[in-house]
């Protein structure tokens, strides 16, 4: 597989860019703002939700490459 990867909820609240098996990048939309979170996976279920993530487990859906950075560029506002 390919590094990153992009996925998103259902419910266009949270974003994903997954750098790899063991990092990524989370944005949250909270109202009318945005906030960026880095997670490394250090413990199991941490890395058993990248993995669901990346087999798109209930919930999670493909996210396109220009979402991700139009929510990135508006937090640098």
């Amino acid at each position: 597989m390919d590094f990153p990867q992009y996925r998103k909820l259902m419910n266009d609240k949270s974003f994903y860019c997954i750098l790899d098996g063991r990092t990524f990048e989370e944005i949250q939309i909270i109202g009318s703002k945005a906030v960026l979170y880095n997670f490394k996976a250090e413990q199991y279920p941490e890395m058993l939700r990248i993995k669901d993530m990346l087999e798109f487990a209930p919930g999670y859906l493909n996210c396109l490459v220009s979402e991700f950075e139009i929510l990135r560029e508006r937090l640098r506002e």
